[in-house]
């Protein structure tokens, strides 16, 4: 991952031109020190076709002044009249999500505001606030259909403003293993592909004449995005070979979360990201099992990280990870929910005697995680009628076939264990039994880590730290395998049961930073607290998505050490829950179909709302018959039994090679200026404006506030020590009642509304914003109260100083360094619209 032209892209979205004749838009994206800037232009004299025009050149802030000031001056009505402008400014915005065509022209979708959720080794994630939907088309040759703007409802009902994450320079469609696993690619490979990127390529870095022989410099690397987990693929698939890869850029769905754990004032930052599938993505009861793909519903891939904030350097920090995953059972199944019962009937929905749609989904799951693959099975085993008993009956069945063929060393581990049934108990505690499952769990997968066993685990050995499983290298840990969790939602017990796995490993990252003495953690603990919370968020966030409302029984439930008004508040979720169901349920799904491209509109065939069923639309087999048949023995991809336990994606190869585009920087670059990315000097900032203040913290919520408490959050504390109620009732301040809606775990800074640049004041162009269709999306609105630890207002300080970060721990660039970034969508786009007598050029 690298940044072709800057670290940050906000977008800033311009109409230049005639306001009599406007024939053409002009996006202009800036990087965020507004020194480079790209431009494109967009035709409007198409009624139905997208018509861009990419000069690929990078221009600085004088030429992008002198070519909008042309622009101006070519678009007055009467040249050298006052008071009159050939520009006009519609919206200014921080991305571009992409373009989608219904029955007439083009619209482009802009993210028109952020909100930054969380910070990874000087990386910032944001999260979409409110988007804008812009139709391309003049109206002179609009060609007008009676269904367009049912259609734009459809499209819109997808609320991009609830948990839509972006970055521009770390892709968040793969896990930090991945994104820090090209780091140890070695440097001849690097060399091998910058000459072969510098035949091939038109980035402006090699119109330079950097030399790759010799001499320092810096090489970046940017990967494909893993596109199972993107979900504006099909939104930029159009426009994705013609321009820049700088105005690309990827969101993920699902849940975005940070907190800052305080060890005696070490600042360690916890991380927990989900990224929803957008293979065969819905809702509840519309969709159940598995696609002929292989992609199952509810998939969702949960990455916890953990590092050490005071070196926020990929190379010279401590990063540490763990995923894990959820999904429906990989079976073809369904519930009709057309009989109006809270738990419809199961049905196998078609015979798969030789486990063909298991084997296609375990085949992803071994190239993206290696092996082991851990299966905990949650649902019911004993049932007065038959039930959930039907799925775990098929998926053993359908494990056993697929393990036949595999080595016995990585063979499917299955674990079936009836959750409810230990739950109703009184003799049975489950989260012990939760715990017993999660130790050997992460025993046989292990986590990442990219540093060396720490010197102390040498000092003071562990039992449990030398059973270890996973994948030994010489610069840390590698995760081998991953644990696939499921019940029948994969909701709730599947939130709990993935809560546990997490804070065991938490326990194991910990000490893998030297930052405890033995790996483990207890409960009523500050940091298992913290820890906790993240996960309520993760789970309620997951459910609104999926099931239509927040979780019904959470870990404090399996504790149970809920309150009494705990029942209350489960029983209104289980209704709402219903409600969801039965009746907004099928336009949600409508509306995802249209969204994620799984259905086009099209002139002369039934619209959306007219098909009785999407199972078409989503099993492809249906409509065509397949060319090749795969293997009932060899189910897996050829190359992936030869690497493992290594996950295939992750492997050194000329597959894996093809997908990175590597580029080298001049050491002097401000591209791979991290301080000055990170800390932004040239820019005012003030305490009540910083993330890491803003975010949870475990001695400011957690810590109790008596004199003389033991300050770490390793302490096991009584319910009346602590900073916040055991029992989860959440302080009443307003930043937190929306955080619980909007997925965030703790009250985030403002969030940014894009601003127009200096250089458009001096472009000429107006400041007055026209019309445009906005995106039914709500900003989210937080109000700042104060509480104990208020810092006081407008007091302006450096980000450097806020951080704490020790700028003698990021390495020399003397010899050439490896630097991860995701390409960089352009920080400023403006959007220009003009009349036909103007030129456009630079």
């Amino acid at each position: 991952m690298y940044p072709p032209n800057g670290a940050n892209l906000k977008a800033l979205v311009q109409f230049i031109g005639n306001a009599h004749s406007p024939e053409r838009y002009f996006l202009v994206g800036s990087n965020p020190a507004e020194t480079k800037y790209r431009v494109l232009k967009i035709d409007r004299t198409e009624p139905k076709d997208l018509v861009i025009i990419d000069d690929k050149h990078v221009y600085t802030q004088q030429e992008v002044r002198e070519l909008l000031g042309r622009l101006d001056l070519g678009n007055r009505t009467k040249i050298g009249q006052k008071g009159s402008s050939g520009l006009s400014r519609a919206v200014s915005a921080f991305g571009v999500v992409g373009f989608v065509r219904f029955l007439e022209g083009y619209y482009i979708v802009l993210i028109t505001k952020r909100r930054k959720m969380a910070d990874i080794g000087g990386h910032a994630i944001y999260k979409i606030e409110d988007t804008n939907m812009i139709y391309i088309p003049n109206d002179s040759v609009r060609v007008t259909h009676p269904d367009e703007a049912r259609y734009l409802r459809i499209f819109q009902n997808v609320d991009l403003s609830s948990n839509f994450y972006f970055s521009y320079s770390y892709d968040l469609s793969h896990s930090l293993q991945y994104n820090l696993t090209v780091l140890r690619m070695p440097l001849e490979i690097l060399k091998t592909e910058t000459t072969q990127a510098r035949q091939e390529s038109f980035d402006i870095f090699e119109e330079e004449g950097l030399s790759t022989q010799g001499g320092s410099g810096v090489f970046g690397i940017c990967s494909k995005p893993y596109e199972k987990y993107v979900w504006n693929a099909k939104l930029l698939e159009v426009v994705k070979t013609t321009v820049h890869r700088d105005w690309l850029l990827y969101i993920i769905h699902g849940f975005c979360g940070q907190s800052k754990l305080l060890i005696y004032g070490r600042p360690i930052y916890v991380t927990l990201i989900a990224r929803r599938s957008s293979k065969f993505a819905g809702t509840r009861f519309l969709k159940r099992g598995a696609n002929c793909e292989g992609d199952v519903a509810n998939e969702v891939e949960t990455e916890q990280i953990l590092y050490d904030a005071s070196v926020m350097s990929f190379s010279a920090g401590s990063y540490s990870s763990y995923v894990q995953v959820r999904g429906s059972v990989p079976l073809y199944w369904s519930q009709d929910i057309s009989t109006m019962m809270p738990k419809p009937p199961i049905t196998l929905d078609q015979a798969d005697p030789f486990a063909h749609v298991a084997a296609l989904h375990f085949d992803q799951m071994l190239q993206r995680f290696g092996s082991p693959i851990i299966i905990l099975n949650l649902v019911k085993e004993r049932e007065k009628r038959k039930h959930e008993r039907i799925l775990s009956e098929e998926l053993v069945a359908a494990v056993t076939y697929l393990n036949q063929f595999l080595p016995p060393e990585h063979a499917i581990i299955y674990i079936p264990w009836d959750m409810a049934k230990y739950t109703k108990s009184k003799l049975c505690n489950v989260l012990d039994r939760l715990n017993v499952i999660a130790e050997s769990v992460v025993k046989k997968t292990g986590f990442f880590v990219n540093r060396p066993d720490s010197y102390c685990s040498i000092l003071r050995p562990d039992e449990k730290w030398n059973e270890l499983g996973g994948y030994v290298v010489s610069t840390g840990r590698l995760q081998t395998g991953v644990l696939r969790t499921n019940c029948v939602d994969c909701l709730d017990r599947t939130n709990t049961a993935q809560f546990m796995v997490g804070k065991c490993a938490l326990a194991y990252q910990l000490y893998s930073l030297g930052l405890i003495d033995k790996p483990n953690l207890q409960f009523d603990t500050d940091a298992v607290r913290l820890f906790e919370e993240l996960y309520e968020d993760h789970g309620d966030t997951l459910s609104l998505q999926y099931g239509g409302s927040q979780l019904v029984h959470r870990v404090k439930t399996y504790r149970k050490i809920a309150p009494w008004t705990q029942h209350s508040k489960d029983i209104m979720q289980t209704l709402s829950r219903y409600y969801s169901n039965a009746f907004s349920d099928a336009d949600r799904q409508d509306s995802i179909n249209l969204f994620l491209g799984v259905f086009k509109p099209t002139e002369g065939k039934p619209h959306l709302w007219e098909l009785p069923t999407d199972f078409y639309l989503h099993h492809k087999n249906t409509l065509s018959l397949l060319q090749t048949r795969r293997s009932y023995t060899y189910w897996w991809t050829t190359g992936v039994l030869k690497h493992l336990p290594l996950p295939f994606d992750e492997v050194t190869c000329a597959e894996n090679r093809r997908k990175l585009t590597v580029k080298k920087f001049h050491k002097c670059e401000e591209e791979i200026d991290i301080h000055n990315e990170f800390f932004r000097p040239y820019e005012l900032s003030s305490f009540d404006e910083t993330f890491c203040l803003a975010m949870t913290n475990s001695t400011r919520d957690f810590m109790p506030k008596n004199v003389g408490i033991d300050p770490s959050p390793f302490t096991v504390r009584k319910p009346d020590e602590t900073g916040k109620s055991v029992l989860g009732n959440k302080s009443n301040r307003e930043e937190t009642v929306l955080q619980r809606k909007t997925a965030a775990s703790a009250p985030p800074p403002p969030s940014e509304e894009a601003v127009s640049s200096s250089s458009e004041d001096d472009s000429g162009t107006d400041k007055e914003e026209e019309g445009a269709v906005s995106q039914r999306s709500t900003p989210v609105k937080v109000t700042d109260t104060g509480d104990n630890t208020k810092i006081t207002e407008n007091v302006v300080q450096s980000t450097k100083d806020v951080y704490g970060v020790n700028l003698s721990d990021v390495p020399s660039e003397d010899d050439l360094t490896i630097y991860t970034r995701s390409l960089s969508t352009l920080s400023s786009v403006e959007v220009m619209q003009m009349s036909p007598n103007a030129k456009f050029g630079t």
